[in-house]
């Protein structure tokens, strides 16, 4: 991997809400998709964008093919992953979830990293999980988390979990502990949510990664933290990105997010507050390359 490549860590393509009971996976036009997004990829080149960070997961919409062909017309690396993700009360958790245990659940996650997802040779880049911000955790939340934490230690993916405010973070950082994962391997995913900027100092000195990530929709609120984090000597333990994009398969008429707000409003407004090229490579390259196994 080039070590100066740019990063988009957190972003999606594709996401359908329409939950695990009901989805139907490669059911969409990728021709259609194709069309509607490629735009939004092409924006990308100006700004020497390498690697596209695709979160999301089995059950939401996750399509690696899609994603094969999508890097294929428009040269961008894409990471898709592996894992599940329990927000919102568990409606994009397969029933199967409710009786395996955390040990066979990572067995399946394990094998898309050996065999392929979906029968393909495409292997995940990190492990997807999300969790409702709550301690204690719901049990098939703590049930995610042990079988990323398996599924990290056996294959050596990061594990970017869905989490928000820091109430979610402390319980997922004990299990790790527990099962002998090192936080360093971890992503708080979701980061901005949490309003106590002590919080980013806590996680920092606890070794996982942060990750500021909703830039595809407040800029401001997302500058003021960057700047905590440049005073407090952090930047070295965040992410930066968007979350933008989402085509949504059940809407006839899509509303893409773009993916340029990081260049085009946040760096100007970074270096005008004296970051320096080095603090904004060590967010948009170095960092996001610590996470990658290969």
């Amino acid at each position: 991997m080039d070590a100066d490549g740019i990063w988009l860590s957190h972003e999606h393509i594709l996401v359908d809400f329409i939950g695990a009971d009901s989805i139907q996976p490669h059911t969409w036009d990728h021709d259609a998709v194709i069309a509607e997004v490629t735009p939004y990829l092409e924006e990308l080149k100006a700004y020497k964008v390498e690697y596209f960070v695709d979160a999301t997961p089995a059950f939401l919409g996750r399509d690696v093919l899609l994603l094969e062909k999508l890097a294929n017309k428009t040269g961008l690396k894409m990471l898709s992953n592996t894992g599940l993700y329990g927000t919102r009360n568990n409606k994009f958790l397969p029933k199967y979830v409710q009786n395996i245990s955390a040990e066979d659940l990572a067995q399946k996650w394990i094998a898309e990293f050996d065999d392929g997802i979906d029968g393909t040779a495409i292997k995940p880049g990190f492990i997807k999980i999300g969790v409702d911000t709550a301690d204690p955790l719901d049990s098939l939340h703590q049930k995610l988390v042990k079988a990323a934490a398996i599924t990290s230690l056996k294959t050596g993916l990061t594990i970017a979990s869905h989490t928000g405010k820091a109430i979610g973070l402390w319980p997922q950082l004990k299990i790790l502990q527990e099962m002998g994962v090192s936080p360093n391997s971890f992503i708080w995913v979701h980061a901005q949510a949490e309003e106590d900027n002590n919080n980013y100092l806590k996680a920092a000195q606890a070794g996982c990664w942060i990750s500021l990530d909703g830039l595809g929709w407040d800029v401001e609120k997302h500058l003021g933290k960057l700047v905590y984090a440049k005073e407090h000597g952090i930047l070295d333990h965040l992410l930066i990105s968007h979350d933008a994009g989402w085509y949504d398969p059940q809407k006839e008429q899509q509303n893409i997010t773009p993916y340029t707000d990081i260049f085009t409003k946040l760096l100007p407004e970074l270096r005008a507050k004296g970051f320096t090229e080095h603090e904004i490579k060590l967010l948009l390259s170095k960092n996001p390359l610590k996470l990658m196994p290969y």
